[in-house]
């Protein structure tokens, strides 16, 4: 057992929220950076996408691994490998001179991210015992989460207008020492567990998962027909087979299929991946047109979707009443339509779109939609389970969070390259209906998730499936705080 002296509470919670927030500022601060990176290491526009998705891939495929690599070897220990690996994969970042270097490091960021993530949680959750107390914390950390990526947004884009886009690398580097000296001081280790490591469960979902995202970036540059994109794609489909039977039969999976039995689950996993596709994708290809046809600095991109960051963090304040009087389902699908709404908008871009209204009035409507959707996703997705899985579903949501995004890239990052011509520099107007047409694409993906919910999570009964955000219901199972329960 555990035993925290209350004084270091607020040590804790300060190392716990410090990671988190370091690690969530990664998923985006590059995105505004991405044209002068471009400019610096000459990629083209979808090859920058594995910029975001060799960290986010990696960050996501590991990190149910790490999540029991917590469980087994003492989360303190882990925390510590994780941050040490993160900090390090961001210096050599920083220093990267080639487009290959920075895609391997960021790759090795998001190994390190999946490492400290889940046993940052797990530690916060051993640390908080007392419901009130508990709340709070969770609370905080939330809010980093919710908030983390808009803001890396905003500093990316002013790291690099005033220095340059390494810096957003390097600046990782102090603050994961300072962590590195303070965790084994104040950082409780828990209890270690007995069991074995899913090896080869992680390793084909995450070259599976690469693969197939591999296989439609390339197919963006070099067709569909290319050898190449079809042997990528192929190679990710039996890899994810694979990884589907390995699950199936190991004794201790990373991913319990008996899981997928609830169709409320499923559907919340399958829903939650669509949208943060779509979603994800519109940030990248928005900030590039602002850039590169409006001329916006990469500040004036960040601060451009502060307005979404803004309302989107608001509407945490308003979801404990929304959901308490109208229910988890009628809240989800009214964000999902309200989002639908906001991107249609977006769409419309041209040549010579005004910030107000054509960007701003969109963005306070996508964050009234997104900050409604995400908690009642993470609470279906929760919904039912056996405390033995409770680990596993959790991490479940985090990992449909992220590939859906690294997914959603692809698959639009493939689209937009079928309109801009080969070995060509695209003109504004060629740009601007590339941009377009992959926007609209993004609102594809979403609408799709739209349906699943309806179909899925939209039926009599479905809103008793919780009320509201951490209170046990009918015919459910409250999940415990867990190594790889980490909260948008």
């Amino acid at each position: 057992m555990v035993v925290i002296q209350k004084s270091n509470n607020k040590l804790i919670l300060a190392i716990i929220i410090t990671c988190q927030l370091m690690v969530v500022l990664d998923a985006s601060i590059m995105i505004t950076a991405l044209p002068e990176i471009g400019r610096g290491l000459h990629l083209a526009t979808t090859s920058l996408t594995w910029v975001q998705n060799a960290y986010v891939l990696a960050f996501g495929g590991f990190l149910l691994l790490g999540a029991r690599a917590g469980d087994l070897v003492g989360r303190r220990r882990v925390f510590i490998i994780g941050t040490a690996i993160f900090t390090v994969a961001s210096l050599l970042a920083g220093f990267a001179q080639s487009a290959e270097m920075l895609f391997a490091t960021r790759a090795l960021q998001g190994i390190g991210a999946a490492l400290a993530t889940p046993s940052a949680l797990a530690l916060l959750s051993v640390s908080f015992v007392e419901t009130k107390e508990r709340v709070k914390a969770i609370a905080m950390y939330s809010a980093v989460n919710g908030a983390g990526g808009s803001i890396g947004l905003v500093v990316g884009g002013m790291l690099t207008d005033w220095i340059s886009w390494r810096v957003g690398m390097f600046i990782n580097v102090p603050i994961g020492i300072l962590l590195l000296v303070m965790a084994p001081r104040f950082l409780p280790e828990t209890n270690k567990s007995t069991g074995r490591f899913d090896i080869m469960g992680a390793i084909t979902s995450v070259v599976g998962l690469t693969a197939l995202v591999y296989g439609f970036v390339r197919a963006a540059d070099d067709g569909w027909g290319n050898s190449v994109t079809i042997i990528s794609l192929l190679t990710g489909v039996v890899l994810l087979a694979a990884f589907a039977f390995i699950e199936s039969r190991v004794e201790q999976p990373i991913t319990p299929l008996r899981l997928f039995s609830s169709r409320e689950r499923s559907g919340a996993y399958l829903g939650r991946l669509l949208f943060v596709g779509g979603l994800f994708s519109m940030f990248f290809f928005l900030s590039q047109f602002l850039q590169h046809v409006l001329g916006f600095t990469a500040l004036e991109t960040g601060l451009a979707f502060l307005p979404m960051t803004m309302v989107q963090f608001g509407m945490m304040y308003a979801m404990p009443w929304l959901v308490a009087r109208y229910g988890n389902a009628k809240v989800l699908v009214s964000g999902i339509f309200v989002v639908i709404i906001g991107m249609s908008f977006i769409s419309q871009i041209s040549t010579d779109l005004k910030f107000f209204p054509g960007i701003l009035i969109p963005m306070v409507i996508l964050g009234i939609g997104a900050g409604t959707v995400f908690i009642p996703f993470t609470t279906f997705g929760l919904s039912g389970v056996d405390p033995r899985d409770a680990g596993a579903a959790s991490g479940l949501v985090n990992v449909s969070h992220q590939t859906g995004g690294s997914l959603g890239l692809a698959v639009l990052t493939a689209v937009f390259g079928s309109f801009i011509p080969t070995g060509t520099t695209p003109t504004d107007s060629q740009f601007t209906t590339a941009v377009s047409t992959s926007i609209i694409g993004s609102i594809v993906f979403i609408t799709v998730s739209f349906i699943v919910v309806l179909l899925l999570l939209v039926r009599p009964g479905s809103n008793k499936a919780a009320k509201d955000e951490g209170r046990d219901v009918k015919g459910s199972t409250k999940v415990p705080v867990t190594s790889s329960n980490v909260v948008d």
